[in-house]
C-alpha cells in the first residue's frame, strides 16, 4: 500500500512553501515526516529559492515526536537533528507560519527558523519533562533565541503559555490575526533585498554574536567594505538617487 504524503512543497516565483500535513497525529515528528521534510528542504535548495515558508495543515503545527515510534526500536535523532541544522544553516531566510498547537519537538522546528509568525491563539509546551525525558536536541536552537532564565519554568514544568509568552521571551518574532497578511509582508521585504545582502544578513545575525568585539569589529568592516565596493551598492544607491526600483541580479548571491 503506498503511503499518503506528509509533506508537500511549491515553488512560486522565487518563494517556497513546505507544508506539514500529517493531521492524524497532529504533525508529530515520524520518520516518514522527517524524511520527506528533508526531500523538500532538498527541493527548496535545488529551485535556488529566495526563501522557505514552513506551514503546516490541520489544529497543530507539530505535537513533538511520534511517540508510537519513539517507544519502540533503538532511538535514532540523527533526522531530527540534521532537519533543524539545515533550517538554521541554509543561506535563505526560513519563516514558520504557525496556526495550532505546538508542543515539545515543535518548538524546536518552529525555534530553527529565522523568522515565526504565529496566530495570537497558539499555545505551546514543552512537555518532555512530564514523559519522563527531557528536551535536549531542541534546547540548542531554542537557547539561541531565549535567555534560559525566561524559559525555564516552561522547561522544568511542561505547563502552557501563550503566543504572548513567546514573544516576550524572545521565541517567536511576530503575533497576529492575520498570518498571511503577515507572512507575505516579510516576504515582500526579502524580496526588495539584493538577494547576495539577504544571504549575507542572516549569515551576520548568526555569526556576530558567537565574536569577541575586536574580531566582529575587523570581520564586518571587511564584510561592509565589500559590500559598499560591489555592484549591489552602485545599482541600490543610484535607485535611490533616481527614485526608482534597484534592479538585483538574482544571480549575485
Amino acid at each position: 500500500m503506498t503511503e499518503t504524503q506528509l509533506v508537500r512543497h511549491e515553488a512560486v516565483q522565487g518563494i517556497s512553501t513546505i507544508t506539514l500535513d500529517s493531521q492524524h497525529n497532529r504533525n508529530a515528528l515520524s520518520r516518514q515526516l522527517l524524511d520527506e521534510l528533508h526531500l523538500a528542504l532538498d527541493e527548496a535548495e535545488a529551485n535556488d529559492a529566495r526563501a522557505i515558508i514552513l506551514r503546516h495543515e490541520g489544529p497543530a503545527f507539530c505535537a513533538g515526536a511520534d511517540l508510537k515510534e519513539r517507544s519502540s526500536g533503538p532511538p535514532d535523532s540523527g533526522p531530527m537533528v540534521n532537519a533543524l541544522e539545515r533550517l538554521m544553516d541554509t543561506p535563505r531566510p526560513t519563516i514558520a507560519a504557525v496556526n495550532g498547537a505546538v508542543r515539545a519537538g515543535g518548538l524546536g522546528l518552529m525555534a530553527s527558523c529565522d523568522l515565526i509568525v504565529v496566530d495570537h491563539a497558539v499555545t505551546f509546551a514543552l512537555t518532555e519533562v512530564r514523559i519522563g525525558v527531557a528536551a535536549a536536541i531542541i534546547s540548542v536552537p531554542i537557547l539561541r533565541r531565549v535567555p534560559p532564565g525566561k524559559i525555564a519554568a516552561a522547561m522544568l514544568t511542561g505547563e502552557v503559555f501563550s503566543a504572548a509568552d513567546a514573544r516576550d521571551m524572545g521565541l517567536i518574532t511576530h503575533v497576529t490575526e492575520d498570518i498571511s497578511a503577515t507572512v507575505d509582508g516579510l516576504i515582500d521585504g526579502i524580496l526588495a533585498g539584493a538577494p547576495r545582502a539577504v544571504t549575507a544578513t542572516k549569515a551576520m545575525l548568526q555569526r556576530v554574536p558567537t565574536l569577541d568585539r575586536d574580531t566582529g569589529f575587523t570581520e564586518m568592516r571587511a564584510l561592509s567594505e565589500e559590500f559598499f565596493s560591489g555592484p549591489d551598492a552602485a545599482e541600490g544607491m543610484a535607485a535611490f538617487i533616481e527614485k526608482r526600483l534597484p534592479a538585483w541580479n538574482p544571480a549575485a548571491k
